[in-house]
């Protein structure tokens, strides 16, 4: 049996042609997606990590919001980039 997930890198800019302008819209986004890839099936979600910069930078809360918000979907930190 093959599993089927994604990575997401969780890019955000204040951009007014972006619609992920903030960290909320980066964090809110990524907990729909999750919700939304588990109800189409997949099997997990995974979140990549990269400090000082606008991406994603503590993924443990995000994790424990979309377990809440989740029933079966495997999640966790594609790559923790720790420079």
């Amino acid at each position: 049996m093959k599993n089927i997930g994604f990575l997401s890198f969780g890019h955000w800019t204040p951009s007014p042609h972006s619609r992920t302008r903030s960290a909320a819209d980066s964090l809110l986004q990524a907990i729909d997606l999750a919700v939304a890839a588990e109800e189409l099936g997949a099997d997990g979600a995974y979140f990549r990590v990269h400090h000082f910069a606008r991406q994603h930078s503590s993924p443990f809360p995000l994790l424990a919001a979309i377990g809440a918000r989740t029933d079966r979907i495997e999640i966790g930190t594609g790559v923790i980039d720790m420079r």
